[in-house]
C-alpha cells in the first residue's frame, strides 16, 4: 500500500501536535471480496498496485479504455462493457471490453466481447435482455446494439456515411456473442455523426425504442424485434448546450421521488463544452409518447439559449449511461461514467493503462419547486468495503488544523453551517507537499475542487486548474458533503447529491492526510467523520 508509515505519521504528529484535533486509529482488515474475483489474486494485486491505479474504481488490466457500453443485468451479474483498445494506451481500433460484478463495487475482468471486423470498429452502444424472444435469438438472449465505424471509408474521404448500427446476441450470459448476419440493422441516412445507440423496451408503445446521437441532436427509432427499425422523430436542435458534438445518449422512464408521478429523462453527453472544460453530460426532463420526446414545460426555460443542467460539474465524468434490466426501484437508476476527459485523456501520466470508471451511482429525479433536478449518490454496497469509521470532534476556529486519516482510501463526511461568511477548504495531502482541495465559499455559494498543486499537471495546459460549481439550492441552514478519495481521483457529493463534482489527479504518492483551512473567525463545521475502505483488488 502506497501510504505513509506509522513511524512517519508519529514524527509528523510530534511536529504538528498543536494543530491536530483528532487522530484516527484505523484497523487493517481484509478486503470484502465477492465471488466474481479472479482466482489468481496475486497477479491482479500486483497489476493494480501500479502508480495512480485507483483502488475503489474499475479500470482494465492494461491499455486504453473509454466509454461504458452495454450495461445490463442478468442472473445476478451486472455487465459492464466498455470501449477498449487492447494494443495500446492510446485510442485505436475499438473493441468492447468486458467485466462483471455482483455488487457494482468488486469487478472481474472477462475476455473481450466484440472485435472489429470488415464492417468496422465496434463503437459505443447498449445491451438489453430480450425476454420475449422478439428477435428470434432465444428467450432471455442478451442483445448488444452498437455502432460500426468504417475507418477506411472515413479516411478515403469519399463518403460521410461510415457509421451504421448493428446487433449481436449471446445465449450464454454474455460470455460469447454472435454478430447478426443481417447487419447493419440501420443504414446511415447521410450523416457524418450517427452513433452510440441506447435501446430500451417501452411498455406503453409496445416496442423497442432506440435513441442515438446525430451531431447536434438525437434521433429516435422504433422496432418490434431489434432488427426492423423505423425512424420515429428527431429532437434537441433548440435545447441544451451545443458547444460541442452530442454523444452517448440515454433515455429512461423514472418515478419522481416521493410522488406517484413519472417522467422521462434524456441524458446527453457533449464534447467539448462542459462547465469546467472539455467533456460533460447534460440532462433533460420531459415525456416520451412512443414517437417523440417533449420537454416538461417548467423545465424548458432552463435549457434554452445554449443553457444546460449537468449531471456532474467536475471535469471527469463523461459518456455515462444506466444499466438496463437492473433490479432497482422505479425511482432510481444505476449509472456509471468514464472518469476522464477528451481534453487530456490520451496524455495522462499512466504507463500500462489509461482511465477508470466513476464509482457506480444511483441517480434519481426530484421535484424542486416547479421544476425537476437529478441527484446522484454512490451505491450503498460501497460501504460494505469499509473497515472502520472515526468521528472527528470539530474544534476549528480561524486557524489551520490537520486531521490524520492514516489511509489513502476513504470517505470524508462533513456537515457545516451554511452562512455567507463560511469560507474554508479541506486539503488532501501527502509528504511531498502535493494536495487536492475541496472548498466552499458561502458568499458566492460556490463549491470547488482545486487540483493546481495535485502533482503532475504539465502534461496538458488546461489540467492544473480550480474547478467551480454554484450550489444554488439553499435547501437549509446546513450543507452536507460526502467526499470519496482514491489514489488518483476524488468524487464530491453535496446537498444529498444535488451537486456532484468528479476530478482526477496524479500525485507522486497517494494522499493520506487531511488538512482543514478556514478563512473565517467562526467555526462552521458541525461534525465530520472518516470511513476507511479496503481495495477492491
Amino acid at each position: 500500500m502506497n501510504g505513509v508509515s506509522y513511524f512517519e505519521v508519529m514524527q509528523r504528529k510530534t511536529v504538528l501536535s498543536v494543530l491536530f484535533f483528532g487522530i484516527l486509529v484505523l484497523s487493517l482488515t481484509n478486503a470484502c471480496r465477492n465471488d466474481v474475483q479472479t482466482e489468481d489474486k496475486e497477479i491482479i494485486y500486483n497489476q493494480y498496485k501500479e502508480p495512480h491505479r485507483n483502488q475503489l474504481h474499475f479500470s482494465p488490466e492494461a491499455n486504453w479504455m473509454n466509454d461504458p457500453n452495454g450495461m445490463v443485468y442478468l442472473n445476478g451479474e451486472y455487465h459492464l462493457f466498455y470501449q477498449y483498445y487492447p494494443d495500446s494506451t492510446i485510442w485505436g481500433p475499438m473493441h468492447w471490453g468486458h467485466a462483471i460484478s455482483r455488487d457494482l463495487v468488486n469487478w472481474k475482468n472477462l475476455p473481450i466481447a466484440l472485435y472489429p471486423d470488415s464492417l468496422g470498429y465496434i463503437f459505443s452502444g447498449s445491451a438489453v435482455i430480450d425476454k420475449e424472444n422478439t428477435a428470434g435469438f432465444g428467450a432471455d438472449a442478451m442483445v448488444a446494439i452498437y455502432t460500426y465505424h468504417d475507418m477506411a471509408a472515413e479516411q478515403s474521404g469519399t463518403s460521410n456515411t461510415y457509421q451504421t448500427q448493428a446487433i449481436a446476441y449471446s445465449n450464454d450470459g454474455g460470455r460469447t456473442f454472435t454478430k447478426y448476419e443481417g447487419n447493419p440493422v440501420i443504414a446511415n441516412p447521410g450523416l457524418k455523426d450517427f452513433r452510440d445507440p441506447k435501446v430500451i423496451w417501452d411498455d406503453d408503445s409496445n416496442q423497442w425504442v432506440m435513441v442515438f446521437a446525430a451531431n447536434n441532436h438525437v434521433k429516435f427509432y422504433g422496432a418490434p424485434n431489434l432488427k426492423d427499425w423505423t425512424h420515429l422523430s428527431d429532437w434537441g436542435y433548440d435545447y441544451g448546450s451545443h458547444d460541442g458534438i452530442w454523444e452517448c445518449p440515454d433515455l429512461f422512464k423514472i418515478k419522481v421521488s416521493g410522488t406517484d408521478d413519472y417522467k422521462w429523462v434524456l441524458l446527453q453527453s457533449l464534447n467539448p463544452g462542459a462547465p469546467n472544460g472539455g467533456s460533460g453530460t447534460q440532462y433533460f426532463v420531459g415525456n416520451f409518447d412512443g414517437n417523440a420526446f417533449t420537454l416538461d414545460e417548467n423545465f424548458k426555460n432552463e435549457v434554452l439559449d445554449n443553457n444546460a443542467l449537468w449531471l456532474d460539474y467536475g471535469a471527469d465524468n463523461y459518456a455515462g449511461v444506466t444499466w438496463s434490466n437492473a433490479p432497482i426501484d422505479d425511482d432510481k437508476r444505476l449509472f456509471i461514467g468514464w472518469m476522464s476527459n477528451w481534453q487530456y485523456a490520451q496524455v495522462v501520466p499512466t504507463k500500462k493503462w489509461r482511465s477508470a470508471m466513476t464509482l457506480s451511482r444511483t441517480i434519481s429525479l426530484h421535484k424542486e419547486g416547479k421544476t425537476y433536478r437529478m441527484r446522484s449518490k454512490p451505491v450503498s454496497e460501497l460501504d460494505d468495503m469499509a473497515s472502520s469509521i472515526k468521528n472527528i470532534k470539530p474544534a476549528i476556529q480561524n486557524n489551520d488544523t490537520m486531521v490524520f486519516a492514516g489511509h489513502d482510501l476513504f470517505k470524508l463526511t462533513t456537515e457545516f453551517t451554511r452562512r455567507s461568511a463560511c469560507d474554508f477548504e479541506f486539503r488532501f495531502t501527502n509528504n511531498f507537499g502535493e494536495y487536492v482541495s475541496v472548498g466552499f465559499n458561502g458568499e458566492d455559494d460556490v463549491l470547488s475542487i482545486d487540483r493546481t498543486n495535485s502533482g503532475t499537471v504539465d502534461f496538458e495546459k488546461g489540467f492544473g486548474k480550480k474547478h467551480i460549481a454554484t450550489s444554488n439550492y439553499k435547501t437549509g441552514d446546513n450543507l452536507k458533503l460526502e467526499i470519496f478519495l482514491d489514489w488518483s481521483s476524488i468524487e464530491v457529493y453535496a446537498d444529498d447529491g444535488r451537486l456532484v463534482m468528479t476530478d482526477i489527479f496524479f500525485p507522486q504518492r497517494p494522499f493520506s492526510f487531511i488538512e482543514f483551512h478556514s478563512k473565517s473567525s467562526q467555526n462552521f463545521v458541525k461534525k465530520a467523520s472518516v470511513l476507511r475502505y479496503s481495495s477492491i483488488w
